[in-house]
């Protein structure tokens, strides 16, 4: 048995991240995740007082690897192949951590977004965009972005392209949308 003094923030939120990764969601409750530590439940609550703040730091942790992967993706590539990788790395990221990437997609109240994850990985993208459309505050083109990865994982995840595939879409689209911002024609600058 792991002794309560010897349990970490870190331990707890390394096994809720299996919990989750394997069972989704419906696995990710406080006592399967006490029972996976071999504690008592009470002894998660002095380092998350519940299930909200754990989730709260499971998406945390998915929004900075995400971040994190769209950063390796583009790192030392020309705009257009940066913003091509990075979105190949939001796909990739979406497919390999499902149970992750739906955390991010919990329904929100709308609110001005604060210091974080959240806004970190939203200025990069903002970032990326602008160093193609050469506006580095071009907020409707990185919306465009950003909305065309978000409904095809969306599409993807839920089944929607059926058994054929989206046969190509994703290369289709993701070309016109970078051409498109690249050439002024996606949109107002």
């Amino acid at each position: 048995m792991v002794y309560p003094a010897k349990l970490t923030a870190e331990a707890i939120l390394r096994a809720a991240l299996d919990l989750l990764e394997d069972g989704g969601d419906e696995a990710l409750n406080m006592r399967a995740l006490a029972d996976s530590l071999k504690v008592r439940p009470s002894s998660l609550y002095r380092h998350y007082p519940d299930r909200a703040a754990l989730v709260a730091a499971l998406e945390r942790h998915a929004t900075l690897a995400l971040h994190e992967d769209l950063r390796e993706a583009s790192r030392d590539r020309a705009p257009s192949e940066a913003l091509s990788a990075a979105a190949h790395a939001y796909l990739e990221y979406t497919r390999a951590h499902p149970h992750l990437y739906g955390l991010l997609l919990a329904p929100r109240p709308p609110a001005l977004a604060g210091p974080g994850p959240g806004k970190e990985l939203w200025n990069y993208v903002l970032h990326l965009v602008g160093a193609l459309t050469g506006n580095p505050d071009d907020t409707g083109a990185a919306v465009a972005y950003w909305a065309y990865l978000h409904g095809f994982a969306l599409l993807e995840r839920s089944g929607q392209f059926g058994l054929s595939g989206p046969r190509g879409g994703f290369e289709r689209g993701l070309e016109a949308l970078i051409h498109g911002l690249s050439t002024g024609k996606g949109g107002g600058r």
